[in-house]
């Protein structure tokens, strides 16, 4: 719930009992009444505040995966970084409902609340009783809830009329982006790879290492002369994990191998050798027995869809540019 912050007449950091008066007669003074926290500020937005309890409500779905933390310190980082990014969202709403308010868009009605809580409990086969019990495992009551719907839908609205009219995105525009995908798709995504592993001592001599490249060149050699990579590995290779079964290390995608094998498998043809290419236990010899590649489907069959992903940016982008404006225009205080 949020008070306005012009009504507080009466702080709501402690409440505490009256001072005791001092006794005319010189007997001693009695002790003060204890001071309970029961809340606090921890955010101004312009004239409204968030508080230390509305926060926790928040955070309630993410304390088992702090729980399951055992470093206290690094339990009490996660935690902190968590409230002050949980608490930053808290604020770009407020700074929204705002705007929606200034915008005078129309009020999200309680029937619309009412739709989106009864299709919430329909998706989880929960009855109203259940419903309330999943709430209060939560810590959050059935108006708080109610609320935060409100607040949600009304966040939504406002997207839609104030920051989705902003975004277009042209027949160019798709065409453009359909284009570069085509160009990407004919790059090699997957490689079935094998290798011959020629390991090399921690500091090996220049003799070592020039005997090491001669043995790679001559399997290169002869597995472009047509013998079969399969043999040299059981021969030649080092790697027992791979020589018995011809070095094959099976199916490559782009992006998990060493950037510079990376570079020198995934430009290979099917049925090509390559070697040397120096590894961290020696030198490698490649062979690439197939490659795959993305296919495309054509292009009025992917057009809506790029569409949509292009707009679904460009609406993320103008949502951060629209926030960052209203945060420049806003009072905000933090008193995490």
């Amino acid at each position: 719930m949020r008070i306005r912050l012009l009504a507080l007449a009466v702080p709501l950091l402690a409440l505490a009992g009256p001072a005791a008066a001092q006794p005319s007669d010189g007997a001693p003074t009695a002790k003060p009444r204890p001071t309970y926290v029961v809340d606090r500020v921890i955010a101004v937005v312009n004239d409204e505040i968030i508080l230390d309890s509305e926060l926790a409500v928040q955070l309630t779905p993410y304390e088992p995966d702090l729980e399951g933390i055992d470093d206290p310190k690094e339990r009490a980082r996660r935690k902190d970084k968590l409230r002050a990014q949980v608490l930053d969202e808290m604020i770009a709403e407020q700074l929204i409902i705002e705007a929606a308010a200034a915008a005078r868009l129309e009020e999200i009605t309680s029937k619309e609340v009412d739709q989106i809580i009864a299709d919430t409990k329909s998706d989880n086969k929960l009855d109203d009783a259940t419903f309330q019990q999943a709430l209060a495992a939560q810590g959050v009551t059935l108006a708080q809830y109610r609320q935060n719907v409100k607040r949600q839908l009304t966040r939504v609205r406002a997207m839609k009329m104030l920051v989705a009219p902003k975004v277009n995105v042209t027949d160019e525009e798709v065409r453009a982006q359909y284009d570069q995908m085509v160009r990407r798709s004919d790059a090699v995504s997957q490689v079935r790879l094998a290798h011959i592993q020629l390991t090399l001592p921690e500091r090996p001599t220049d003799a070592e290492v020039a005997a090491a490249r001669a043995r790679a060149a001559d399997i290169v050699t002869r597995v472009r002369a047509g013998e079969e990579f399969g043999k040299l590995a059981a021969e030649f290779s080092d790697d027992a994990n791979t020589k018995t079964s011809g070095g094959e290390l099976g199916w490559i995608e782009r992006g998990t191998l060493d950037p510079a094998w990376e570079q020198v498998v995934f430009a290979m043809e099917p049925k090509e050798v390559r070697g040397p290419v120096a590894g961290p236990r020696g030198l490698e010899v490649f062979y690439v027995t197939e490659s795959k590649r993305t296919e495309m489907k054509p292009f009025e069959k992917m057009k809506d869809q790029i569409k949509g992903e292009l707009q679904q940016r460009n609406m993320q982008k103008q949502t951060t540019t629209w926030i960052e404006e209203l945060r420049k225009k806003a009072y905000i205080e933090v008193k995490l």
